[in-house]
């Protein structure tokens, strides 16, 4: 039993939160969608050759803070949520064909759609109960919250006229703020779904957030991990999309999946949808439990690692 000012629980109530294995850094090769993957092979080989001078700079820079060799891992997001197209079987054995030509190697592959749902849990949601939204000073409550309206900001925005009286005069008009600005703002507001026809469509930029979060190794669900990157080989890659686990080890000898940091390379398309990720995640708070204990083993390792969650992700836009 245990007793914090009067309320006793049962010890066995709470959650005990299990830790994963950590890589020092997580590279990200690439996102691929339908219309990249109808362009052909040569579309693809581009795209790796266009990231690998910065995956081999971030394999670079991760050893110059780790204490002996550093552990680094490979990943690679494919998108299976807002367009179902061809196959695993056959989407796959062409990205590892086109990556291993010019000298990269996929150790992880994840499926967009797990970033909303994984192993029967709602991540998407998961995430979205932890987004903590700070009211603006002199809030009148006349917008709803984001997890009414499916909108997040990082400031004020532009007061609305629309519950001004009839006849009176239209409120002075005043541009948005953000909240922490140094010199002039940058206002950004985020659209994190919308509900069609009954269901919940989440937002590329929210699914990316969800996808930062799980390769941090930041995401729980009642103590335990979700997702779990489950090993397979190229002959078991299934027919369907939905008969793949969340997250594939296709390198029986790679490195952690989750890491203390990540490092993206991009086209410059994602450059927005970045930006709008780095927002979002700005406003979750993570589970006291879990960040804890991954800031105790990276100090234990004589890894830095900043305390803002925003600040362990880097990119290159190419």
């Amino acid at each position: 039993m245990t007793s914090v000012e009067g309320v006793f629980t049962e010890a066995t109530a709470v959650p005990k939160v299990r830790s994963v294995k950590l890589s020092h850094l997580s590279i990200e090769l690439g996102h691929l969608y339908m219309d990249d993957f109808k362009a052909g092979r040569d579309r693809l080989v581009d795209n790796f050759r266009s990231v690998r001078p910065w995956a081999l700079t971030a394999t670079e820079a991760c050893g110059t803070s780790v204490r002996g060799r550093p552990r680094i891992s490979t990943c690679f997001l494919i998108d299976d949520y807002f367009t179902r197209f061809s196959s695993p079987a056959e989407v796959i054995p062409a990205l590892l064909s086109a990556a291993e030509e010019t000298g990269l190697q996929i150790d992880y592959i994840a499926r967009e759609s797990a970033c909303a749902q994984a192993d029967g849990v709602d991540l998407a949601t998961l995430v979205q109960q932890r987004l903590v939204e700070e009211p603006p000073v002199g809030s009148n409550g006349s917008r709803p919250p984001s997890e009414v309206s499916g909108w997040l900001c990082n400031g004020e925005r532009s007061p609305s006229d629309r519950a001004a009286e009839a006849m009176a005069a239209p409120a002075q008009w005043r541009p948005p703020r953000q909240s922490a600005f140094r010199n002039h703002s940058i206002f950004i507001d985020v659209e994190l779904w919308r509900d069609e026809g009954g269901r919940r469509l989440w937002s590329c930029p929210f699914l990316a957030a969800v996808w930062q979060l799980q390769r941090l190794g930041l995401l729980r669900h009642h103590g335990e991990p979700v997702g779990e990157p489950r090993p397979i080989t190229v002959a078991e890659l299934p027919a369907e999309w939905d008969a793949l686990p969340p997250v594939v080890q296709l390198n029986p000898g790679a490195a952690a999946f989750h890491a203390y940091r990540t490092f993206s390379a991009l086209g410059s398309r994602f450059l927005g949808i970045e930006v709008a990720v780095r927002t979002i995640l700005s406003q979750v708070s993570v589970d006291s439990a879990v960040a804890a204990q991954v800031a105790t083993r990276a100090a234990g390792e004589g890894f830095p690692l900043p305390d803002e969650v925003v600040e362990r992700i880097g990119y290159a836009f190419l």
